[in-house]
């Protein structure tokens, strides 16, 4: 299945706190959940203002 990198725009990301990713965490998951079973996330890493998002979906357009 391709790997996808997705780029976010989140303005100070990198001064979330843990409770604040964890709820940023929940609200891509139940993104995913409503575009498809066949989309997995891998991992996020966090920037200043950007969130880079890594998974597995079946073709670009599954990936949003």
């Amino acid at each position: 299945m391709p790997r996808s990198l997705i780029e976010r725009e989140i303005p100070d990301a990198g001064k979330m706190t843990p409770g604040d990713l964890q709820g940023a965490a929940r609200h891509s998951n139940s993104v995913l959940e409503t575009l498809g079973p066949r989309i997995e996330w891998v991992h996020s890493d966090v920037a200043e203002d950007k969130n880079y998002c890594v998974s597995n979906a079946p073709s670009e357009e599954h990936d949003s």
